[in-house]
C-alpha cells in the first residue's frame, strides 16, 4: 500500500523540498500541503493521510493544537511526526502529550525523513534519545501527586510490564529482546497486547502512561524491572 503524506509548514520551500523528496521515495506519495494548522486540520480531513509532517512553529494554530485537533478528531487518525529545528525543542513534551508519534530535524538527511514516514506509517514511535531524555526530564519536574492511578496496568502480564518498562526507557525491539532474551516477533507480540489492553494508540502513549503512573522513575534506572 502506498503511504499518503500531508506535509504541513509554514515555509513553502521547506513543503516543496520534502514534498519532492517524498514523492521520489517508493511506496510514498504526498497527499498534499498545509501552510499552517488551521489549514492542516481541515487538509487531514479532507484527505484522511497515513501520517502528517506537522511543523511545531507555525503563525496562527501553532502545530501543537493542530495535532491534538488531528489526533483526536476522528476514528483511525494519521500518524504525526512533529518537525523541528532543534532536538531539545520545549515542545517535546507537549507534542507528545498532543498526540504526536515522534519527531524530526528539519535538517535531518533525506533517508532519515523517508525511514520516518515508513516507521510512523507502521506504528512504530520515533523517540530519540535526546527525545526520551526530554521526556524523563519533564516528568521529573513533575508533582508526585500529580501522578494517576496505576490501575490501567492491572490487566498487564508479567512480561507485558517488562516490555512497557524498557520501552519507557527507550528501548529499541531488537534491545528489549536481548534484554529478556526472546525474539523480537515476541517483543512485538507483546508490544501489540500491552497497547490494546491499556487502549493505547503507539509506543509514544505507552512511554507517557509509564511515567504519568510512576511505573517508571525518572533516575531509577531499573524502573522495577524483573529482567532475568
Amino acid at each position: 500500500m502506498t503511504i499518503r503524506v500531508l506535509v504541513v509548514d509554514d515555509q513553502e520551500l521547506v513543503r516543496a523540498g520534502f514534498c519532492v523528496i517524498l514523492d521520489t521515495a517508493d511506496g510514498i506519495a504526498v497527499a498534499g500541503e498545509a501552510a499552517d494548522g488551521a489549514a492542516a486540520v481541515a487538509q487531514a480531513a479532507a484527505l484522511r493521510p497515513d501520517v502528517v509532517l506537522m511543523d511545531v512553529r507555525m503563525p496562527g494554530m501553532d502545530g501543537l493544537e493542530a495535532t491534538r485537533l488531528i489526533t483526536t478528531g476522528s476514528a483511525g487518525p494519521p500518524r504525526v511526526v512533529m518537525l523541528t529545528t532543534f532536538d531539545l525543542d520545549d515542545y517535546v513534551y507537549q507534542a507528545l502529550r498532543a498526540g504526536a508519534s515522534g519527531f524530526l530535524l528539519k535538517d535531518s538527511p533525506r533517508a532519515d525523513l523517508i525511514a520516518a514516514v515508513r516507521a510512523a506509517a507502521a506504528g512504530d514511535a520515533l523517540l530519540a534519545p535526546s527525545v526520551t531524555r526530554r521526556l524523563i526530564e519533564a516528568f521529573a519536574r513533575r508533582p508526585p501527586e500529580a501522578a494517576p492511578s496505576p490501575a490501567r496496568l492491572a490487566s498487564l502480564t508479567a512480561r507485558e510490564r517488562d516490555v512497557l518498562l524498557l520501552l519507557a526507557r527507550g528501548r529499541s525491539n531488537a534491545e528489549i529482546a536481548t534484554a529478556l532474551f526472546v525474539s523480537e516477533a515476541t517483543v512485538k507480540t507483546h508490544v501489540g497486547n500491552l497497547l490494546a489492553k491499556l487502549g493505547l494508540r503507539d509506543r509514544v502513549q505507552a512511554v507517557i502512561l509509564a511515567y504519568e503512573t510512576g511505573m517508571v522513575v525518572p533516575g531509577d534506572p531499573s524502573g522495577g524491572c524483573r529482567i532475568p
